[in-house]
């Protein structure tokens, strides 16, 4: 099975984006690296054309490639993810479809997505190489990456559904085996499913640099301006939608030994500010939740293999807490809690 992978997964030489692609032959192909190799725009150029163009226009066409080769090697992650984990592991009934629907989302459903982006840049390709304009391209296309908010906001449960899967030894031999071969370029399942956010979040540096490389005079000047602001809208929407997934993930699972505990300001909240680990000198921990209006302390504990918070103590609302800012090294609290969080009512 993985041997079948590897024809799949090989890099195609690099070419311009109107250009058509070649196989790389089997037998010569190295075991590609987390990093793929990359070739410059202007290398695949003829002496005549890089000799026509100035080096500003020459970096904006680099920039415009880089975009449009960040979008090739996306598509070929987002199908190898379904040809390589998802459908064998289905196959093999290692996860249930419901397990894997739940930490795969709809992520192929994307692929159609960026290749209409490719295509287009491919249209808008000249025979020389290079892209008159990409403005009216992005402007048209960056609204529908909002199709993502979905997919964000279900990765914190998708990643803690594959974490417990991991216990499993068929998941977890599975795993290995694929992170072994060639096709993985040594990088985990979550590396995979990932990818699409860590994308999403450089289309506005892509952008920045193309608009940077572009002359003032340039029809695609104030178009490239309004795709920034797009992006960045569409980049808020998602994190904003996501941030209240995190939050309402978190809140499922608190677990309340008092009545008294359950204050409505937990439930209402739609922002979790901050959250993590606070530990004392004599190693006791807690886990602690800082939600926009109210902070709760909690003690990790695991329900059927599952994790969940238990709640330790009243929860204290914002209004009622006193901060202080330490500065890094200041340990005049003695790095103890029990002062603020013990068993006075105070």
């Amino acid at each position: 099975f993985f041997d079948s992978l590897q024809s799949f997964t090989l890099r195609s030489d690099s070419k311009s984006p109107g250009c058509s692609q070649k196989s790389w032959s089997r037998s010569t192909a190295p075991t590609p690296p987390k990093r793929r190799n990359s070739v410059l725009w202007s290398e695949m150029l003829d002496v005549n054309t890089k000799e026509s163009l100035s080096s500003k226009e020459i970096k904006r066409q680099e920039a415009i490639y880089e975009m449009s080769r960040g979008e090739q090697d996306l598509i070929e992650d987002l199908k190898l993810a379904r040809k390589a984990y998802h459908d064998p592991m289905l196959k093999l009934s290692i996860m249930s479809e419901e397990e894997l629907t739940h930490i795969f989302g709809d992520l192929d459903s994307y692929i159609p997505l960026h290749e209409d982006l490719l295509a287009s840049l491919g249209e808008a390709t000249k025979p020389d190489g290079t892209v008159e304009q990409i403005g009216p391209i992005l402007v048209k296309w960056l609204p529908r990456l909002h199709a993502y908010k979905g997919y964000c906001s279900n990765q914190l449960a998708a990643k803690a559904l594959l974490d417990q899967k991991k216990q499993d030894r068929r998941v977890q031999d599975f795993l290995q085996r694929c992170l072994e071969s060639p096709f993985s370029r040594k990088l985990d399942l979550w590396s995979f499913l990932d990818i699409p956010r860590s994308r999403l979040v450089k289309y506005p540096l892509l952008l920045k640099e193309i608009l940077r490389h572009t002359p003032k005079d340039h029809p695609d000047i104030h178009i490239l301006q309004e795709a920034i602001s797009i992006i960045q809208g569409v980049l808020s929407d998602i994190n904003l939608k996501k941030g209240e997934s995190e939050c309402q993930y978190y809140i499922d699972k608190l677990e309340y030994l008092d009545e008294k505990q359950k204050d409505p300001r937990i439930e209402s909240s739609k922002a979790l500010l901050c959250h993590g680990e606070l530990k004392n000198k004599n190693g006791h921990k807690l886990y602690v939740f800082l939600f926009q209006d109210i902070l709760v302390l909690t003690r990790p504990v695991t329900r059927n293999e599952r994790q969940a918070f238990q709640v330790y103590r009243q929860p204290i609302p914002v209004q009622d807490l006193l901060l202080e800012d330490l500065q890094d090294g200041d340990v005049k609290m003695g790095g103890s809690f029990r002062g603020a969080f013990g068993n006075s009512d105070k």
